[in-house]
C-alpha cells in the first residue's frame, strides 16, 4: 500500500513538472515571437546621445528624463544642447553624434529677485506649520512678510533642487551659481514667481519683485524697488527700464558700466 501511494506521488510530481516545462517552454517561444514582431529598430545616434547624458533626470530640459530627450534630439525635436546640465564638452561631442554644431549660449543660472531678509523686512504675524511656500501662499496674508511679493523664506525650492544649488540665508533664498545647472525646478516651485534666469556673468540684477507703489513698498520692506526711475536715467545703453513700479535689467543691452547701482536710493542693484 504505501508503495502504491510513493508511486503514485512520484508520477505526480514527474507530471507537474512536465506540465511546469512545457508550459514554460510554449511561453518562451510566443515571448520570442512576439519580440520579433514587434521589434522596433531603435536610432543608433539616440543611444549614443543617451550614453552622453548625465543622467540626472532632472527634467530641466523640458522632457520626462534623459531617456525621452536623448530620443528628441535624435529625431530632431529638441537642440544638441538640449540639456542643462550636460556641460559645453558633452553638447559639442552629442552635436558630433547628430552631425550638428551646438549652440553657443552663455550658461545662465538662477536668480532670486529678493532682497527682503529677516533685518530688511517688516512682519504681520509669526507663522507655525508646514513649512511649504505653496501652502502658505493660500493662508490670508500670503505669509508672514508685509511685502506680499517677497521670498517667504520656507525653502520649497531648496526642497525641489537636487543639485544642492539653493539655500534660505537670513529669511531669503540665495542660489550658488557655481552648482546651479538652470534646470528650472526652483523656478516652477516658487508661488511668487521670484527666481528668473540670467547670464552667470551677469553684474548687476534687481534684488526686488514687487509691483506695489513706493510708499507701500517702504511701509513693509527697507531695501524693495520704489519705481523711483533714477536707474533710468542715468543708463546710457537703455538697458534698465521702470514698468509696473519695478526696474529691470535687459541683458541683452547691459554694459555692466555700474550707473544703475549706483545710484539706487534703495540699494537693491548688486
Amino acid at each position: 500500500m504505501n508503495i502504491a501511494i510513493l508511486a503514485f506521488s512520484v508520477k505526480g510530481l514527474v507530471t507537474a513538472g512536465a506540465v511546469v516545462g512545457i508550459a514554460g517552454l510554449i511561453i518562451g517561444i510566443l515571448l520570442g515571437v512576439a519580440a520579433k514582431v514587434f521589434h522596433v529598430d531603435q536610432d543608433e545616434r539616440e543611444i549614443k546621445v543617451r550614453e552622453l547624458l548625465p543622467g540626472n533626470n532632472c527634467g530641466g530640459c523640458g522632457f520626462a528624463g534623459c531617456d525621452a530627450l536623448a530620443k528628441a534630439i535624435a529625431e530632431g525635436n529638441a537642440p544638441v544642447s538640449g540639456c542643462p546640465v550636460a556641460s559645453s564638452e558633452i553638447h559639442t561631442q552629442i552635436g558630433e553624434v547628430m552631425g550638428k554644431a551646438a549652440e553657443t549660449a552663455e550658461r545662465k543660472v538662477a536668480f532670486v529677485k529678493c532682497h527682503g531678509g529677516c533685518d530688511k523686512t517688516n512682519i504681520k504675524y509669526h507663522y507655525h506649520g508646514i513649512a511649504d511656500c505653496k501652502k502658505i501662499a493660500l493662508i490670508p496674508g500670503h505669509g508672514e512678510k508685509v511685502c506680499n511679493y517677497g521670498c517667504m523664506g520656507y525653502g520649497s525650492c531648496v526642497k525641489a533642487c537636487k543639485f544642492d544649488a539653493i539655500h534660505v540665508v537670513d529669511g531669503v533664498a540665495v542660489v550658488d551659481k557655481e552648482k546651479c545647472v538652470a534646470c528650472g525646478k526652483c523656478v516652477a516651485e516658487c508661488p511668487n514667481h521670484l527666481i528668473e534666469f540670467v547670464p552667470v556673468s551677469a553684474d548687476y540684477k534687481v534684488k526686488c519683485g514687487s509691483n506695489d507703489k513706493g510708499k507701500d513698498v517702504m511701509k513693509g520692506c527697507s531695501v524693495g524697488c520704489i519705481g523711483c526711475m533714477k536707474c533710468t536715467k542715468v543708463c546710457e545703453s537703455g538697458a534698465i527700464t521702470v514698468n509696473n513700479n519695478l526696474a529691470h535689467i535687459d541683458y541683452s543691452k547691459c554694459t555692466r558700466c555700474g550707473k544703475c547701482a549706483d545710484v539706487c536710493p534703495r540699494k537693491i542693484i548688486l
